[in-house]
């Protein structure tokens, strides 16, 4: 998904000529913490929370603040984890959209950004969830992804990332929520089974606690 595809309409911009006061208003009523200020079509910048607190009082006009905008923005024709990384970097709740020669666009909202992230590692689909550690040299997807296929499943989703000085850590979903004997393989091929969620920890604990109801009425 492209930047351009995620850009909202709920995200007002402001001018040079609006006041302190208006700005204000505007972060208040839209729980955000930075609004676009834009100018003849083009962003001038970022204007945030902290830029009006230095105002000397609410009738001050943004274009007495403007060295103070935060010039972040994302391209719109990039794959919206630049987004993510720039509203992550920076902590914005809004990131406008620009294209060449900072023509606004429009902008996205950190909410939005999370939905579209969850909705990519599949956190809105139903699964068990699966976290290996592995030594980065020992890593093989295609050997991972049939120890799954030999137990009737699938990965629906894979996300990485590393840990110094050699581990990686593998995030897998799997198409399913009973995954008890998946995780016995991996354990019996010697992998790290870090964390694991799904059916069988509640019916894990269903049985156990139904093993000791009756092992105490046989007293």
């Amino acid at each position: 998904m492209l930047n351009k595809e995620l850009i909202t309409d709920t995200i007002p911009t402001l001018r040079l000529s609006d006041r302190v006061g208006r700005a204000q208003e505007l972060m208040a009523d839209l729980h955000v913490a930075h609004i676009p200020v834009v100018e003849g079509g083009k962003l001038i910048g970022l204007v945030t929370e902290e830029n009006l607190l230095n105002a000397p009082d609410s009738e001050t006009t943004l274009a007495l603040v403007r060295q103070e905008f935060s010039p972040i923005s994302v391209r719109a024709n990039t794959h919206f984890l630049e987004a993510v990384q720039v509203a992550n970097e920076f902590n914005l709740t809004v990131i406008p959209v620009v294209e060449e020669g900072s023509a606004y666009l429009g902008a996205i909202t950190a909410a939005d950004l999370l939905k579209s992230l969850g909705h990519m590692m599949g956190a809105d689909s139903p699964g068990a969830v699966i976290v290996l550690e592995i030594d980065r040299l020992n890593f093989s997807f295609s050997e991972i992804s049939k120890l799954v296929e030999t137990n009737d499943a699938l990965i629906t989703q894979l996300n990485t990332y590393a840990e110094p000085p050699s581990s990686i850590y593998l995030t897998l979903k799997i198409n399913r929520l009973e995954i008890s004997d998946i995780i016995a393989t991996f354990q019996r091929y010697e992998y790290k089974v870090k964390y694991y969620f799904g059916e069988e920890l509640y019916e894990n604990e269903l049985r156990s606690n139904y093993d000791h109801l009756m092992n105490y009425l046989n007293i």
